[in-house]
């Protein structure tokens, strides 16, 4: 490992220990680089989720060397089960060689926590309730080069430096916004909002997710443009919540927090989604999609996870690809860390975002599209109507919405899916 040249000195300082920070500061120290992960808050810490992780999240855990076994507290599911249009359909995770069969459940501030601590087992120094305000930048040459920042419960103004920077500080990102990058306004953004009820389906071994979220609150019943989840926690508690998108008229007009009362009140009693067993507050956040904000490396500063607008327009998952955007921008840290000259370096640190449009470009294109589809009602109400009565399709459905195919040897439904993502423009 680097020797540090000071204790506020680093080769990468990552801003943001969530999935996204965490990863890329485990990679990184792994690979022998000194690394500072700055955390403004302090474990363990709440965030809003659905708690519930697909086979590519458990696939990066797994290459963290985190123990995923039940023993350890983790609650396995198989599959996913999908309501809607009349129709109950129960699919299996698909059997790949890339990516494990089962998905896996886990309160996110219990989550968080494991990942910053495997980052810190690795070498990363963390440092909790390390508030980063602006950015140092050289007058020079319009480089980061370390950040500004509130230390502890004293608030004691410190400075840290680094050649480059990790912007992993989620949807608000305002290192991002404070080196110029801001939001593209043409890319989706969803909203999710989630609370937890005591109840008798807490140990379900399939996320649920219902297709057709109905507002039955007003004089005609309003189907919108979203979708809701159940999540058995393990614990006597499900995560019961909804993701909505954008791309409606009723986006702005709506109170999200009493659209998720009114679909929890239309359940069976005996499920217990009742006010009388909420556990914690509804509670809300922001789902930054398909590259919203880019460039994804600029002037020494690397955007990973929500920062970069990684979160799938499929299906609203964002952790995988938080994790995996931090892998892939370690290792291109670490190859540019290996080259001789300035210029070498730079030429290496800006494969990263051709690497990330290489991979994800393509498939969030068609995520996009599929985004405005069901942003209409009718368009909804005919593929949930449909669609569920045809099993080999929602196969296909589930491989696309969860990107979950085998990039070589894969079945014919992976070679379109592979294949539609490929034609698509990379934007």
């Amino acid at each position: 490992m680097t020797e540090p040249l000071s204790e506020n000195t680093a080769d990468v300082i990552v801003v943001g220990a969530g999935p996204a920070g965490s990863t890329t500061a485990y990679h990184l120290a792994k690979s022998g680089l000194d690394v500072l992960l700055l955390e403004k808050t302090e474990f363990p810490r709440e965030k809003v989720c659905g708690d519930g992780l697909t086979p590519r999240a458990v696939k990066q855990l797994v290459a963290m060397g985190i123990d995923v076994s039940e023993e350890a507290g983790w609650l396995r599911n198989k599959g996913l089960r999908i309501i809607g249009g009349g129709v109950r359909l129960q699919l299996d995770w698909p059997d790949l060689a890339s990516f494990p069969d089962y998905g896996l459940v886990r309160k996110r501030d219990d989550f968080d926590e494991q990942l910053a601590r495997q980052a810190q087992k690795a070498g990363a120094r963390l440092y909790e309730r390390c508030n980063v305000g602006a950015p140092i930048v050289d007058d020079r040459t319009g480089r980061i080069t370390g950040v500004h920042a509130k230390l502890g419960e004293e608030k004691r103004e410190v400075t840290f430096h680094a050649p480059l920077v990790v912007a992993a500080d989620g949807n608000s990102t305002r290192l991002s916004l404070a080196m110029g990058l801001h939001r593209r306004e043409d890319r989706p953004m969803g909203v999710a909002v989630r609370t937890y009820f005591t109840s008798p389906r807490h140990e379900d071994d399939y996320l649920e997710s219902w297709l057709e979220l109905w507002d039955r609150r007003g004089a005609e019943d309003r189907l919108l443009p979203g979708y809701g989840w159940i999540f058995g926690m393990g614990d006597g508690t499900s995560n019961v919540g909804l993701g909505v998108l954008n791309t409606s008229d009723s986006f702005k007009e709506l109170d999200w927090r009493e659209v998720l009362k009114a679909w929890c009140a239309s359940m069976p009693e005996d499920w217990g989604y009742t006010p009388d067993n909420m556990t914690g507050p509804i509670r809300g956040a922001a789902l930054p999609m398909a590259f919203n904000r880019q460039p994804h490396y600029t002037r020494g500063l690397l955007l990973v996870g929500d920062a970069g607008g990684l979160v799938n327009p499929f299906n609203g998952e964002g952790i995988a690809y938080a994790m995996e955007s931090g892998q892939i921008a370690a290792d291109v840290i670490v190859q540019a860390h290996a080259r001789s000259t300035p210029a070498q370096r730079e030429t290496a640190l800006q494969h990263y975002p051709r690497i990330l449009k290489e991979t994800y470009g393509g498939y969030y294109t068609l995520g996009r599209a599929f985004v405005k589809l069901i942003g209409n009602p009718k368009v909804m109400k005919i593929a949930t109507q449909r669609g569920l009565t045809h099993p080999l399709l929602m196969k296909f459905t589930l491989k696309l919405l969860a990107n979950l195919t085998d990039p070589t040897g894969g079945d014919a439904m992976d070679r379109i899916i592979n294949g539609l993502s490929k034609v698509a423009p990379k934007a």
